[in-house]
């Protein structure tokens, strides 16, 4: 088994070992999600902290880890009588990204509860964490079926599964701890919500704390036994501390003072619902106990808004979590002096930085410890800062400074900000996929309404009871069916098919040259692709973004479930020079090939943002037809949004949207109130091809 590195031995990350604490000394906290880039020490910190939780006692056999001296009345496995247990440390499960509905929450055998009416029951991985630590990497790769039941469980304290009328309920709490890159897409704000608290953190740019990692690391990948020995002692130290903590919580008071600060707090920042008051409260009293102390203090409550507020602010999906810390001392300085004066320790060090308390982060270990140690990495070489765009150099446009010559002899435009983002209506990719769930076009889905049945490939997941019935109804006498009992086999078993939504690979192809560098029109154009963004982010899409301008084309943003990340692109966009449409559409054809390698479950949705003209090099407007027409032989469904303005229009997007064997749409048209034709005449003109070919 491998050696845990040691919590202790961490450098930096005093708001990331904080939180981490405060829920292990009060799980009811609501767990902590960990947004950073990689090679941060994430992972690394969360299993280390496993290592720290006082070891649990359990009823010898029980699946579910029931306590013995106060057993769950409910436990499938039950009813347990108390007893003195067994004693084992506690866990730290892993919830793979991958992973099913059935592998965590647990499966039923719908076939011995059928034929015999017996709840056989697998435990899941909500079961195996019971007690413990339930950790998932990359969250926001998960799911949102999956996150849902997975908040639902931390929130409830109990995990129930239901097939077909057959229902077992478990007890199911834990320390839940998520990570995740914001480069690879955000949680929707409903699931941020759910996690109690969030950290942001990022490696070092102090050179001395990066050599200490450094030397930490490779001290204990040399010898991770010795390592670890030598942190033993404030290992024990900060393992003591949590279990006085925990004994000490429930004699903490939070009096009317420090209540009134949180709904102060809560009210100025403007945080919907109620659940950022209860998770700042009860976050207060757990820093009050990790200091000893019996009396929630106004530095508390401050702490507790700086972990418990900051991903609760977002208003919409292009907005950065944050607090403003100013605004934040102020409404406590207005709300009331201190409740009493609090009982507790009186040691002035007490809770500061070098007692691991609310300041310091909680457990930090001395930093004149062990001069020989090493520090952690999650095992990810950084190798510098993620590439953003997949192009070649040759494939770039050569930028110089605003208004100087761009490529192809017109001025180059600085960046005009987007106008106001608007709703759209639906755009979707006709037929029936098999992709990624999500909300935008129809596909099989293991969620949504039935629709047929068939015989189950693999483990059955979805009973058709229906099905199933019909199945085994005519075999009932030559079986020697002689009770109420239905006799049923696996043969007969069926699976039930359903149809709901997809996610989508929405490509934008984003037309920045000169002839769209009037500053009302870039803005309307940025404002619409801005539009069509947020809708992207609602329906769970990934999204690329594709511009041509001057000499060629560039892939700003290669494929990403990182919605405001191709928004941050976009708000950065020049224009200027001519107008390299058959670039723009080769590069997008690029994309669209590597993708469907990458992913061929996920459905492309190219959205080909431009006024249709096409200038430089020979033929442009010929060249620019025969890379639609690739496009539209490989069936891409397509929608050309025409920016063309003026008293005099050309026409020149819709013969484009026709060698696409898409459709066109204005600007105007974009909004919800006029688009309400247009899923029709997308859907239209892509039936009308196929039914051609």
């Amino acid at each position: 088994m491998t050696t845990p590195y040691p919590f202790t031995a961490l450098v930096g990350q005093d708001d990331l070992r904080l939180a981490l604490l405060l829920n292990a000394v009060s799980p009811a906290v609501g767990g902590v999600l960990v947004r950073g880039e990689k090679g941060t020490a994430k992972s690394t910190a969360v299993r280390a902290l496993s290592a720290l939780l006082p070891a649990v006692d359990v009823v010898a056999g029980c699946r579910f880890s029931c306590d013995p001296a106060a057993p769950d009345p409910r436990c499938p496995d039950g009813p347990h009588e108390t007893g003195p247990g067994v004693r084992r440390d506690a866990r730290m499960v892993e919830l793979p990204v991958g992973a099913s509905e059935d592998r965590l929450v647990g499966a039923l055998d719908i076939e011995r509860a059928l034929a015999d009416g017996v709840k056989a029951f697998e435990p899941g991985l909500l079961a195996d964490a019971h007690r413990g630590i339930l950790y998932v990497d990359e969250v926001n790769l998960l799911h949102d079926h999956l996150v849902d039941l997975l908040l639902d469980a931390a929130a409830m304290g109990a995990s129930y599964v239901e097939r077909e009328g057959v229902s077992v309920r478990h007890a199911a709490r834990f320390l839940l701890v998520g990570t995740m890159n914001p480069e690879e897409g955000e949680l929707r704000p409903q699931l941020l919500d759910r996690f109690g608290l969030t950290v942001e953190v990022a490696a070092s740019r102090e050179p001395e704390q990066r050599v200490q990692v450094v030397k930490r690391r490779l001290a204990y990948d040399d010898d991770p036994e010795g390592f670890t020995a030598r942190w033993a002692a404030e290992e024990a130290e900060v393992r003591e501390r949590i279990a006085a903590a925990r004994a000490l919580l429930p004699h903490v008071r939070l009096g009317d003072g420090a209540l009134t600060r949180i709904a102060a707090t809560c009210a100025a920042f403007e945080v919907d619902g109620m659940r950022a008051d209860i998770v700042m409260a009860r976050t207060a009293t757990a820093l009050a106990a990790w200091a000893g102390r019996t009396d929630v203090l106004a530095e508390d409550v401050r702490q507790a808004a700086l972990l418990a507020l900051p991903h609760r602010r977002r208003r919409n999906p292009f907005d950065a979590p944050g607090l403003d810390e100013d605004k934040l001392d102020e409404t406590l300085d207005e709300f009331g002096p201190d409740d009493p004066e609090p009982d507790g320790p009186d040691d002035p060090d007490d809770g500061g930085p070098d007692g691991g308390g609310p300041g310091g982060g909680g457990g930090q270990p001395r930093q004149d410890g062990p001069p020989q140690d090493g520090e952690q990495r999650d095992g990810e070489q950084r190798d510098g800062q993620p590439q953003d765009s997949a192009e070649s150099p040759s494939s770039q446009t050569p930028e110089g400074p605003a208004g100087a010559p761009a490529a192809g002899g017109a001025q180059e435009q600085r960046a005009v900000s987007a106008g106001e983002p608007f709703r759209t209506k639906m755009l979707s990719v006709p037929g029936l996929g098999e992709g990624a769930a999500g909300r935008r076009s129809r596909a099989r889905t293991e969620h949504g309404r039935t629709t047929g049945a068939v015989r189950p490939r693999g483990a059955l997941t979805k009973l058709h009871l229906a099905a199933t019935v019909r199945a085994a109804a005519p075999h009932q006498r030559a079986r020697g069916r002689s009770g109420r009992g239905l006799v049923v086999r696996r043969d007969d078993l069926r699976q039930a098919t359903r149809e709901g939504r997809e996610g989508n690979l929405v490509l934008f192809v984003v037309d920045a040259s000169g002839s769209m560098a009037a500053r009302q029109r870039m803005g309307a154009v940025k404002g619409a692709v801005l539009s069509l963004l947020l809708d992207a982010y609602q329906r769970r899409d990934k999204v690329g973004l594709v511009t041509f301008r001057g000499a060629g084309a560039e892939v700003a943003l290669p494929p990403t479930s990182s919605v405001d990340t191709a928004a941050a692109r976009l708000a950065t966009l020049p224009t200027g020079g001519r107008t390299p449409l058959a670039a723009g559409l080769l590069t997008a054809h690029e994309v669209l090939r590597v993708e469907r390698l990458r992913d061929p479950a996920r459905r492309p949705l190219m959205v080909v943002v431009t006024d249709g003209r096409a200038t430089g090099g020979p033929e442009p407007v010929k060249l620019a037809g025969r890379a639609a027409g690739l496009h539209a032989a490989e069936g891409t469904a397509s929608v050309v949004v025409d920016c063309e303005s003026g008293m005099v229009r050309l026409g020149l997007a819709g013969q484009l949207a026709g060698q696409l064997g898409g459709s066109a749409v204005t600007l105007e048209e974009l909004r919800a109130d006029a688009i309400a034709g247009l899923v029709k005449d997308v859907q239209g003109t892509n039936q009308t091809r196929r039914r051609a070919a």
